[in-house]
């Protein structure tokens, strides 16, 4: 019952009903029926207040559900620098890989939160990871990106964090091909300032 309540409060954002539950013996790592955490929970909501208080307490920034996701890789699908800042202190594993074998970054990079790409490149976190697609950051950027403003600031983030602006996909198609064959002229021409190569057109 006080896991529960737990769970609840910190899915409903009641940072108080948190402390309550904590304090009367509730378990910091129980799951629900998807195996997620409090944590977890708080994360996927933006809860930044509970999330500060579970950390506190000890929680688990790296505890998985059933679906791989993390306390801390939900911050990449979700973009809150809030919650990054928050986990970061509680020792998340930069590394751990979501369903997609993408780190953090990626969903990031392909949803176009600018402001978490610039925070979370300065944790040392793998620029050129590439998932189970065969996508780093950059190919998810162009490939399911739009090219707008915001996209073409995380290219430029992750250029600057020393991205490999050549690495290719599964059949060999670089970031620029992708680019030039999607029309996303502005992201080609950053593409070419950094040196990229065309490499093989990209087939639509």
């Amino acid at each position: 019952m006080l896991d529960d309540e737990l769970l609840a409060a910190a899915a409903r954002g009641d940072v108080a009903a948190v402390r309550d539950a904590l304090a009367a013996g509730a378990d910091i790592e129980a799951r629900d029926g998807r195996r997620r955490t409090a944590l977890l929970l708080a994360a996927a909501a933006d809860h930044v207040e509970v999330a500060k208080a579970l950390v506190a307490a000890g929680a688990d920034p790296n505890a998985p559900d059933d679906r791989h996701d993390t306390p801390w890789l939900v911050t990449g699908v979700t973009g809150s620098v809030a919650m990054l800042r928050t986990l970061l202190p509680a020792g998340p594993d930069l590394t751990m890989r979501n369903r997609y074998g993408g780190v953090s970054l990626i969903p990031a990079c392909e949803r176009g939160h600018v402001d978490y790409v610039r925070e979370v490149l300065t944790t040392g976190i793998d620029v050129d990871h590439v998932n189970d697609l065969g996508w780093t950051g950059l190919l998810e950027a162009v490939i399911l990106g739009d090219g707008s403003r915001p996209y073409q600031e995380i290219v430029r983030l992750l250029v600057a964090a020393g991205a490999d602006v050549d690495l290719p996909d599964r059949d060999g198609v670089t970031p620029l091909a992708h680019a030039t064959a999607k029309g996303q002229s502005e992201v080609a021409a950053l593409l070419v300032a950094a040196g990229a190569r065309q490499g093989p057109p990209a087939v639509l």
